[in-house]
């Protein structure tokens, strides 16, 4: 039997991408724990803010930087987070928060 390396070559990446959508929707799910365990407190619950603090659906895909540093360091009256939550732990959060931005 033949196998054609085109029709291998997209049951290939659609298995990958399968796989990949998997893997970012599990750590979107994880970012939404992280988020209500050590977040929601200031920033409210499923990420609907009272206006007390920053609304964090505001974010743009560019400012990853800035969530980076506000999450490490702190700001204003949020304090630093640097050596409670680890990288992966941030990086679940900002996909959760960029899952449901404003902005796309």
């Amino acid at each position: 039997m033949k196998i054609f390396p085109a029709l291998t070559s997209l049951a290939l990446g659609a298995f990958i991408s399968t796989s990949a959508a998997a893997d970012d929707a599990a750590m979107i799910e994880a970012g939404a724990e992280t988020f209500s365990t050590y977040c929601a407190t200031c920033h409210g619950n499923n990420l609907e803010s009272s206006g007390q603090t920053f609304d964090l659906r505001k974010l743009r895909a560019s400012e990853r930087g800035r969530f980076q540093n506000s999450v490490t360091k702190g700001k204003n009256q949020m304090p630093p987070w640097q050596g409670v939550l680890s990288e992966d732990e941030i990086e679940s959060v900002w996909r959760y928060i960029r899952a449901n931005a404003y902005e796309k």
